[in-house]
């Protein structure tokens, strides 16, 4: 391994830093889904409304909270990324990093479904903006040879903390007696603690995810300011970047919030809405989904013109100042939109089939089973991805960026079919060795793209957009899967809603992985950067 630019202490200080900020991000990710079933069932008791009539209310609920998590993480990558290019890595990840932690910790009190969807809004901003923040700090320190495997370590770190959420609720859940007993001899009251650890002690788990907060003090004390940034400093690129240019982001964000409330629960319930769908279609659910549909593309463009326009400002002031070519405009900007292209078909699929698997296994149990099996989905597909992400990047070296994305969409796809359309419910009192082992392929190849674009993000922008360009990258194929996920819904009633149980989701969740297909073409229109160095 050649030695970092840097002073060897600060870059080994910065990719520590950054490691723990990658992981924590991705214990805060897998979050919701291992603790969304039981706090929709103590949000959400309707203990009025039939079984299947009320599992269908938490689902909707359930996937408007993953959507409205994938918008601010959006949002926040495009924001965040802004600072970071504006004002320095270190200085913005510290806040990403405090942003997601608290307002995560936060969502172990709230009361009611909507609470929780807002927190974890405002939380996801910090984890989007950590996301870009951490690759371009590293990536512009260490850079040359070690990238394929920084790069790993970016994508295995997220998931080793997808994977502690699952070993934490797991041994949390297996000794509730021990925990209980810690807790009172803390001083807490029984009420208190049963406030607590009710219901697979959801609220505990979110209250955990507070700690990363910690990590600020390690960044602020021991981590460098990456000297690239520090060169476009001195050279006056920064200077580019104006303020007034957030309020972009701001209607994009708002823009999606709309797509979101169209296709949420909360829309059904607006009688301005009905009224307008009843007048449009004879069928109510048809015309709030004519309704939905024609603001879901505006909101689309909408949000795409706002994410976009910081880097189109910053862009034209460049190239009126003389630092920045006309001709690497137009460059930038396809980069832009090709890797959002490219983002948004792994991260639905990813939303779209893993993050969903968890949930959806639990189904397959006898009714009332003690059988942990989210617990166990999770471990699986999060040791999957940890392994998985650390080899892809060696793969894309080898086989270079476009073949490489080509092959792990095809076997996503492969794996996502396995795990949905094989297992089937089950008997007794054991998990079927197929469950985790399908389990296993479907976290780790999916996740698989988590470890490549690390590696080819960095690669598209230079160093004065980089946060930015990989922040919009990633981020904004996070509200293209947002948009997809809502569309779970309409896909399951469509093979038979609740009537159709375990198989009618099963079905839904294999067309949604389908996006891979589009992948596969998508990718021959981006650039191949094989062998090249950050510019």
């Amino acid at each position: 391994m050649t030695q970092p630019k840097s002073s060897n202490n600060g870059a080994v200080a910065a990719l520590i830093a950054a490691f723990l900020g990658w992981l924590f991000d991705g214990f805060e990710m897998g979050l919701f889904p291992l603790i969304g079933k039981p706090a929709l069932q103590d949000l959400l008791p309707l203990k009025d409304m039939a079984p299947d009539a009320a599992k269908l209310i938490r689902d909707q609920w359930f996937t408007v909270i993953i959507s409205v998590f994938l918008v601010g993480a959006a949002t926040g990558g495009v924001l965040f990324g802004w600072l970071g290019d504006k004002l320095g890595r270190v200085k913005a990840m510290t806040l990403a990093i405090f942003t997601y932690a608290i307002f995560s910790g936060l969502c172990a009190f709230v009361t009611e479904a909507w609470q929780f969807a807002g927190l974890r809004f405002v939380a996801s901003l910090g984890m989007g903006g950590e996301w870009a923040l951490g690759v371009a700090l590293v990536n512009e320190i260490w850079g040359g040879k070690n990238r394929a495997w920084i790069a790993g370590m970016i994508g295995a770190a997220s998931n080793i903390g997808f994977l502690l959420t699952g070993l934490i609720s797991w041994k949390l859940n297996a000794s509730l007696d021990v925990v209980t007993g810690w807790i009172h001899s803390m001083g807490l009251s029984p009420e208190n603690t049963e406030y607590l650890l009710h219901n697979r002690a959801w609220r505990f788990i979110a209250v955990s995810s507070a700690l990363p907060a910690l990590i600020n003090f390690f960044i602020l004390v021991f981590v460098p300011e990456s000297h690239k940034w520090e060169e476009e400093k001195k050279a006056g690129s920064t200077s580019h970047w104006a303020t007034m240019d957030l309020m972009g982001v701001l209607i994009a964000c708002l823009a999606a919030i709309v797509i979101i409330y169209v296709w949420s629960p909360l829309a059904a319930e607006n009688k301005t809405l009905t009224q307008l769908a009843a007048y449009i279609s004879e069928s109510q659910d048809a015309g709030l989904g004519v309704i939905a549909g024609v603001v879901t593309l505006l909101g689309l463009a909408v949000a795409m013109w706002g994410y976009l326009h910081p880097v189109r400002q910053y862009m034209a002031r460049s190239v009126a100042a003389g630092s920045t070519q006309a001709a690497d405009r137009s460059t930038i900007m396809r980069n832009l939109l090709t890797g959002a292209g490219l983002a948004a078909v792994a991260l639905l699929g990813t939303w779209g089939s893993a993050q969903q698997a968890a949930r959806w296994a639990s189904g397959l149990a006898p009714k009332d089973s003690p059988l942990p099996i989210i617990d166990y989905i999770v471990i699986a597909t999060a040791l999957g991805a940890i392994l998985v992400t650390l080899i892809t990047p060696f793969i894309a070296d080898k086989l270079g960026r476009r073949v490489t994305y080509t092959l792990l969409c095809v076997t996503a796809l492969a794996s996502a079919l396995a795990f949905f359309q094989l297992n089937k419910p089950f008997q007794g009192d054991h998990t079927p060795g197929s469950l985790i082992i399908t389990a296993f392929l479907l976290g780790g190849i999916t996740a698989s793209f988590y470890g490549f674009f690390p590696l080819y993000f960095p690669e598209l922008f230079p160093t004065s957009v980089r946060a930015t360009g990989q922040g919009f990258c990633f981020n904004f194929g996070r509200l293209i899967a947002a948009v997809g996920a809502l569309q779970l819904g309409n896909l399951t009633k469509f093979f038979g809603g609740a009537a159709g149980g375990q198989h009618a989701e099963a079905h839904a969740f294999s067309v949604l992985s389908c996006i891979y297909v589009v992948g596969m073409v998508l990718v021959w229109f981006a650039p191949e950067t094989k062998g090249k160095s950050l510019q």
